[in-house]
C-alpha cells in the first residue's frame, strides 16, 4: 500500500474531525506516508457558514478564512504531536465535488463521522453525492461516538481487521486491500461472508458449507500472497450490515466494498439509517466503485493499491488553496486529546 501518494484528512473544527486527524496521523506514521489536512467551507448567498464552534456571518469570507486557519492549526498540532509533518489546504465551494477530484491524488481520504451539519454530513450525504460511492481512492470513516453517544477509543496499533467478502469484483478488491492492510500492521484478518436469507439458511448445514467452500476459494490467493497472515473465516446467516456492524465492536478496522448487487458490496448505496457507516463503532475502510474500476484490469494479476488513477495538479482543481499555518500550542492539543479520547497513548 505504500507509494508516493499522501493521506488526506478533512477537518471542520468538530471533535469528530480531530479524532479522524489523530487516526490519519497515526496511520501515516506507521505506513511512512505524508499527511495533508484540508478544511472546507462555503459561503452561499442564502446562508452563513458554520464550523463546529464558530458561526460566521453571511458573506464574511475573511472571518471564515480565519476560522479555517485556526482549525487547521489545531489539526496540524495533533499530527505534529505524533511526529508527522502535515501540509494544510483550504477548500472553498462544494466540498463533495472537490473531494472527489482531490481523491485522484491520494492513497486514502479520512473523515470523521457523527457530526450534524458539518463536513462529514456533506461528504457522506446522499447516494448521488456520497464521497464513498464516487471517490477515486479508498475512504476511511472514523466514528466519534456510538449510537448512544458513548465516546469510542481508537487503538494506536491495529491488531484485528474484518472484511466483508463476496464473489463480486468489488468484494474481491476489498479482500485484496484488507489483506494488504492487515499484513502491513501484522494484524489478524477476519473474512466474513453473509449467507442470504433463504429458506432454511439458519439451520441448513449444506447451505452454510457451500458458502464456506466459496469463501475458501476466494481466500486461497490471499494465503499464497501473504503466507504469514493469520486468517479467520466466518460465514454468518442473515443481514450483511448487521454482521459488519457487530464486527466493528471487536475489530480495529472494518473493510467493505461500496458498489455491487446484494451482499456486502451493496451496503453503501442507500441512505438507510441502518447502513454500516452510520452504526459502526470503529473505523470503516470503504473501497469505492471508481477505485475498483480503475484497478479492474489488474484484479486477475497482482493486487495493487492505489488503483491506476491519473493525479490532478492541485492548481487545476478549483477552490483548493495550500495554506501554511502555525502549529497550535501543546496545551491546546492536550485539551483536544482529553476530549476526543482520554485513553490515547503518546
Amino acid at each position: 500500500m505504500i507509494n508516493e501518494k499522501a493521506i488526506l484528512v478533512g477537518v471542520d473544527g468538530s471533535h469528530a474531525s480531530y479524532k479522524a486527524t489523530w487516526w490519519a496521523a497515526n496511520f501515516a506514521k506507521h505506513a511512512g506516508l505524508t499527511l495533508q489536512i484540508v478544511c472546507a467551507y462555503s459561503l452561499p448567498s442564502y446562508a452563513a457558514v458554520s464550523f463546529d464552534a464558530t458561526y460566521t456571518a453571511m458573506g464574511d469570507d475573511n472571518a471564515a478564512h480565519s476560522d479555517a486557519q485556526e482549525i487547521l492549526s489545531k489539526a496540524k498540532a495533533i499530527a505534529d504531536e505524533q511526529g508527522v509533518e502535515a501540509a494544510t489546504l483550504i477548500v472553498t465551494g462544494d466540498p463533495a465535488s472537490v473531494f472527489v477530484e482531490l481523491s485522484r491524488n491520494y492513497n486514502l481520504i479520512v473523515i470523521g463521522n457523527r457530526g450534524k451539519g458539518g463536513l462529514a454530513e456533506r461528504l457522506l450525504g446522499t447516494t448521488s453525492s456520497s464521497l464513498p460511492a464516487y471517490a477515486y481512492c479508498p475512504i476511511v470513516v472514523v466514528p466519534y461516538t456510538d449510537d448512544d453517544g458513548n465516546l469510542m477509543h481508537l487503538n494506536n496499533t491495529i491488531t484485528k481487521v474484518a472484511v466483508g467478502s463476496d464473489e463480486s469484483k468489488w468484494g474481491l478488491k476489498a479482500l485484496d486491500i484488507a489483506a494488504s492492510f492487515a499484513n502491513m500492521w501484522g494484524a489478524e484478518l477476519d473474512v466474513i461472508s453473509a449467507a442470504p436469507k433463504v429458506q432454511g439458511s439458519d439451520g441448513d448445514k449444506a447451505v452454510m458449507e457451500s458458502f464456506m467452500e466459496d469463501l475458501e476459494v476466494r481466500i486461497k490467493p490471499i494465503e499464497e500472497s501473504y503466507p504469514d497472515l493469520k486468517i479467520t473465516r466466518t460465514v454468518v446467516p442473515g443481514n450483511a450490515v448487521q454482521a459488519l456492524t457487530k464486527a466493528s465492536y471487536d475489530h480495529d478496522v472494518v473493510v467493505v466494498g461500496s458498489r455491487g448487487r446484494g451482499g456486502f458490496t451493496g451496503l453503501l448505496l442507500g441512505s438507510t439509517s441502518q447502513g454500516l457507516i452510520q452504526h459502526a463503532v470503529g473505523p470503516v475502510y470503504v473501497v469505492p466503485r471508481k477505485y475498483v474500476e480503475a484497478a479492474e484490469s489488474r484484479l486477475d494479476t497482482v493486487p495493487s493499491s492505489p488503483a491506476d488513477v491519473e493525479p490532478k495538479p492541485l492548481e487545476s482543481i478549483g477552490g483548493v488553496e495550500e495554506l501554511p499555518v502555525p502549529v497550535a500550542q501543546p496545551e491546546v492539543v492536550e485539551q483536544i486529546d482529553s476530549v476526543i479520547d482520554p485513553e490515547h497513548k503518546a
